[in-house]
């Protein structure tokens, strides 16, 4: 028998399939892992937004990853949608064993405008799992949430990774994709490093579960022992490629295509 790099994903079940634990999934087995998951909430949604919302008590949450700890273990963790203070407690309780690297999508709110994370709960995550977390990656809108800015061009994503990385995350990639320009820039910045990955705007109506899959692929290359920076890097070129690709599913923002082959790994 053989083992497979181990990611946790801790995050909301998306019914269309294109986010959440099921992109989670299909993320890390395109990049030859293995993903175990832990639910915080089920979605009623489709292409077009986030309807119905349906969390999962807190103790259970709980149950989840400490039976997965005991068990299975893991080399990395992800997560993303964490609705409400209970949940990020629980979370951060629960992982406090645990001494795999924490990669943490701060979803907040949905496409369509449903909040996927309590507004009153954003101090929560960054005083209990901000600190914690090997890498933090907010898109824009995100990071002006977490930090009460407003972001408007490449400078200012590089102050708020400056701003961010004083909560304790170990490090901190902003995407820029919802700023305009025919330039997409992310920031990345790890201790005193600092590199902006630049790739020419993407015309994709495939853009649904894009935060999810970078997150997820940046977790399963740290699981497989890639440094942070190819890791990174690895997981925005298989984004780009998925959202290339794209799917011809649904009326709204449609999902990607998680079949394309991961840079690496690939089973």
């Amino acid at each position: 028998m053989r083992s497979l790099p181990r990611v946790m994903v801790i995050g909301g079940s998306d019914s269309g399939a294109g986010a959440g634990i099921q992109a989670d999934i299909k993320t890390v087995a395109a990049f030859g892992g293995y993903a175990t998951t832990v639910i915080t909430a089920v979605t009623a949604q489709n292409t077009l937004g986030v309807p119905g919302v349906f969390p999962v008590a807190a103790t259970f949450i709980a149950q989840q990853i400490q039976l997965l700890l005991e068990d299975i273990g893991t080399d990395s963790i992800k997560t993303g949608m964490l609705v409400s203070g209970a949940t990020i407690e629980a979370v951060a309780d629960a992982l406090t064993a645990s001494r795999a690297p924490l990669v943490i999508d701060p979803v907040m709110v949905a496409k369509g405008g449903t909040n996927l994370l309590d507004p009153a709960a954003i101090g929560r995550l960054c005083e209990l799992l901000l600190p914690r977390a090997a890498l933090v990656t907010p898109n824009v809108p995100e990071a002006e949430l977490l930090l009460g800015v407003t972001i408007e061009d490449l400078a200012g994503m590089r102050r708020a990774a400056q701003r961010l990385s004083r909560f304790g995350a170990g490090a901190v990639l902003i995407k820029g994709g919802h700023l305009g320009g025919s330039m997409v820039h992310d920031v990345l910045l790890a201790g005193d490093e600092e590199c902006v990955f630049s790739a020419p705007r993407l015309e994709s109506q495939a853009t649904h579960g894009t935060g999810c899959t970078l997150a997820s692929a940046i977790a399963a290359g740290l699981a497989a022992g890639r440094d942070l920076g190819d890791a990174v890097e690895e997981a925005r070129r298989y984004v780009r490629a998925a959202m290339a690709s794209g799917l011809a599913l649904g009326r709204g923002h449609r999902p990607l295509d998680h079949s394309v082959p991961g840079p690496w790994g690939q089973v």
